[in-house]
């Protein structure tokens, strides 16, 4: 697609955990459709560099840019209490970091733009046992979502939420996991695109008179 065309161009687009997964597919769609993208990694540096180059070879723009989502400036010492300890950081890493990087970014945006945020199936109901803390982490950035879209709306700043279902990647792989496809209608995992189509709709103008919504993208697992 030729540099100058595409439903993202003369927008820039900033993708937390960009160096795999949903992140380096919904960087890879953002580039293609014109955007200049920066992506943040924490320790993936080399597959940071590897979708840049990529994204770049194919005549986009990007860049990676380091950012720990699960260390804030002014966290306390880790707690003792093991349970705690992961509360904290899936709190962090989740809730923390999306909160802190959109009150340092809204200042800097106009108006039209957008704040997607990926929340989950999760974010919505409790349809598997014993992820509380992560269920909640998720609940939380639903609500922010939500809020966002008042606050900012009259700025003509757009906020929403894609909730993923299961989606085949490094980190929750598809090969020998058959309970989260089951729990699907289409009784498959998704891909890294479906996420990444979804991400460059609501990143274009068609998307103009929507926020404050949320997008299951889950194979039929939260209908």
């Amino acid at each position: 697609m030729p540099q100058n065309s595409g439903r993202l161009i003369n927008k820039t687009a900033l993708i937390t955990g960009g160096s795999r997964g949903i992140g380096a597919s919904i960087a890879r769609h953002y580039a293609k459709e014109g955007a200049v993208v920066a992506l943040t990694y924490n320790s993936s540096r080399d597959k940071a560099d590897e979708v840049v180059a990529e994204i770049i070879e194919n005549g986009g723009k990007a860049k990676a840019i380091k950012f720990d989502a699960s260390n804030p400036d002014n966290a306390e010492a880790a707690l003792n209490e093991a349970s705690l300890e992961n509360f904290d950081k899936v709190l962090n890493v989740n809730v923390r970091s999306v909160y802190a990087l959109t009150h340092l970014t809204v200042p800097h945006l106009k108006s039209g733009a957008r704040i997607i945020n990926l929340s989950s199936i999760l974010g919505e109901r409790a349809i598997f046992p014993n992820v509380g803390i992560y269920n909640s982490s998720k609940f939380a950035v639903t609500g922010l979502t939500r809020s966002w879209a008042q606050d900012l709306g009259e700025d003509n700043i757009l906020v929403n939420a894609i909730m993923p279902g299961p989606i085949d990647t490094d980190m929750n792989p598809a090969a020998g996991n058959t309970e989260q496809a089951d729990a699907t209608a289409l009784k498959r995992y998704g891909q890294p695109e479906d996420i990444a189509n979804m991400a460059v709709f609501l990143g274009s103008d068609e998307s103009g008179f929507i926020t404050g919504a949320t997008f299951n993208v889950d194979g039929g697992a939260n209908a």
